[in-house]
């Protein structure tokens, strides 16, 4: 890979880190209801992308139900976590993400796992597990259990994304449509104080959503994507595997996350695991999304 491409990796894997650090900024301490959160961060990505709807995709439904899952799904799900879990704790969590993909894609499309994957697989679950189970704030709680539902709703989209004959950037400005539908009336029955919370820091809230919608979901994502057109899958997807190590980073800098010893253990391991996963093949989904499900 050229150096050009690499700094791009970096900026992506900057991004996708800092995004869960400032999403939980935006919900916590500026009091932004996550569902609305994720609402007007799908607002502002559909916008940008009005012009590549047209035409109208085939298997509409599917492209629909599968963008949710990827988008607005997660990431709500994900942010509703946030309120109470810690970026350092979600990010761990987050890796769970790889390992539910290879066995939904062996439950739903019948893809085979050898001994190497299924020790991936094994080493994956077992350090989130064994980090969340500390004494610290990666204890199991009803933040890292949103988190975990996260990653499986993304898992569950990813290994259906092949099955659409769609560009990554339309399928993210259908997911975009997607996820504002259904997340409007959610927000609007579930929660309160959104125009409250946009009236109290509304330079702050503007900031957070131009960054996870511009920045992140649109800028990051598309450069993404361009990268695996010019280089192959295999040079480029292995390098996502940063995006965790730096979102406990930024955690511990920015939010000031505890950095127990058995987040660093659990979370050293379930990255090896990961590593495993997204170095071995796979016949019937794209790995593109393994360590990063969601748009």
């Amino acid at each position: 890979m050229s150096f050009r491409a690499l700094l791009i990796m970096a900026f992506c894997n900057i991004a996708w880190a800092l995004n869960v650090v400032v999403s939980k900024l935006a919900i916590t301490d500026f009091s932004a209801p996550p569902l609305f959160y994720a609402l007007v961060r799908s607002i502002i990505v559909a916008a940008v992308l009005i012009p590549l709807l047209r035409p109208l995709p085939a298997k509409l439904w599917q492209v629909l139900v599968i963008g949710l899952a990827i988008s607005g799904g997660s990431f709500a799900l994900l942010f509703m976590g946030l309120e109470t879990a810690s970026p350092s704790a979600a990010g761990v969590v987050s890796l769970s993400g790889a390992p539910m993909t290879v066995l939904f894609a062996i439950l739903f499309l019948g893809e085979k796992v050898r001994w190497r994957r299924g020790l991936g697989i094994g080493l994956a679950f077992g350090g989130v597990l064994f980090a969340m189970a500390g004494e610290n704030q990666m204890q199991t709680s009803t933040g890292l259990l949103l988190v975990f539902l996260s990653a499986m709703v993304g898992a569950l989209g990813t290994v259906f994304v092949k099955r659409l004959d769609l560009s990554s950037i339309r399928l993210q400005g259908w997911a975009a449509v997607a996820s504002v539908a259904v997340l409007l009336p959610l927000s609007l029955t579930l929660e309160s104080g959104q125009f409250a919370a946009l009236a109290a820091s509304p330079w702050e809230l503007a900031a957070c959503l131009v960054f996870a919608s511009l920045v992140v979901s649109i800028g990051a994502h598309t450069a993404y994507f361009r990268l695996l057109g010019e280089y192959d899958a295999n040079l480029v997807v292995p390098l996502t595997l940063f995006t965790p190590i730096l979102t406990i980073v930024f955690g511990a800098w920015l939010t000031g996350d505890a950095i127990g010893e058995r987040l660093v253990i659990g979370g050293a391991i379930a990255l090896a695991g990961v590593a495993i996963i997204v170095l071995r093949p796979s016949a019937t989904f794209t790995r593109r999304f393994l360590v990063r499900p969601r748009f």
